[in-house]
C-alpha cells in the first residue's frame, strides 16, 4: 500500500481578517498576500502548512488544514 503524503495549507477566515499583514511578513514561502487591502489570501500552491502565519496572526483566524 502506498503512503500518500498529507498536504497541509493555511486557511484564513476572511470574515474576520483585517489585512494587518502580520502573516505576510512571517511566511517563509511568500504564500500569503493582501488582496486589495482587505483580506489575506493564501496561495495553496506555495503554502506548505508550516503554521508560522497562524502563530503570528493577532486575531487567531488562520488555521492549518489537511487536504
Amino acid at each position: 500500500m502506498l503512503n500518500k503524503a498529507i498536504k497541509r495549507s493555511a486557511s484564513v477566515d476572511l470574515s474576520y481578517c483585517v489585512a494587518c499583514g502580520c502573516c505576510v511578513k512571517v511566511c517563509p514561502f511568500n504564500a500569503i498576500t493582501i488582496d486589495r487591502g482587505i483580506n489575506a489570501i493564501v496561495d495553496t500552491s506555495k503554502c506548505v502548512g508550516c503554521g508560522k502565519c497562524a502563530k503570528e496572526c493577532p486575531a487567531s483566524i488562520i488555521e492549518i488544514l489537511e487536504k
